[in-house]
C-alpha cells in the first residue's frame, strides 16, 4: 500500500533494530553532519511507487557514504582505515539494491552451485 500524505519535507529513519520510519524532520540536527536531500516526496505524486522508492533508496545510500566517510575523516581515519572502511561498506548490499531487488539476484550468481561467471571489474581498485 501506497501511503500519501500531505506532510513536506519528510524525512526517511532507520532504526538500531532494523525498523524505518517516514515522518516530519528533526528540528535539531547537527550541523556538522551532511545534510539528507530534502523534499525527496516532492516527487512522489508524480512517480510510481517503485521508481519513488528508488529514488528515496539512492538518495539514502548516497547520505549513509556521506556520514560514514564524515565520520572516518573526523575520527582521523588514516588511509588503511578508510580502505577497510569502504570495503566493510561494499561488502553489504545498498539500499537501492535492497528496494529494487538487485540483492537478491547477486546473491543467487554468487552461489557456489552457479555457473554464471561475471567479467565485471571493479570500478575502484583497492
Amino acid at each position: 500500500m501506497f501511503i500519501r500524505t500531505e506532510k513536506e519535507n519528510l524525512c526517511l529513519y532507520g532504526y538500531p533494530n532494523e525498523t524505518w520510519e517516514v515522518t516530519l524532520p528533526a528540528e535539531e540536527v547537527p550541523p556538522e553532519i551532511p545534510e539528507p536531500a530534502l523534499g525527496i516526496n516532492f516527487a512522489r505524486d508524480g512517480m510510481n511507487e517503485k521508481d519513488w522508492l528508488a529514488l528515496v533508496a539512492v538518495h539514502s545510500d548516497s547520505w549513509l557514504l556521506a556520514v560514514s566517510f564524515y565520520f572516518a575523516a573526523r575520527f582521523g581515519f588514516d588511509k588503511e582505515a578508510r580502505r577497510r572502511l569502504f570495503n566493510m561498506i561494499n561488502n553489504l548490499p545498498t539500499i537501492f539494491e535492497v528496494v529494487t531487488g538487485a540483492a537478491k539476484k547477486q546473491i543467487k550468481e554468487k552461489a557456489p552451485n552457479s555457473t554464471h561467471k561475471s567479467n565485471n571489474k571493479p570500478i575502484f581498485k583497492a
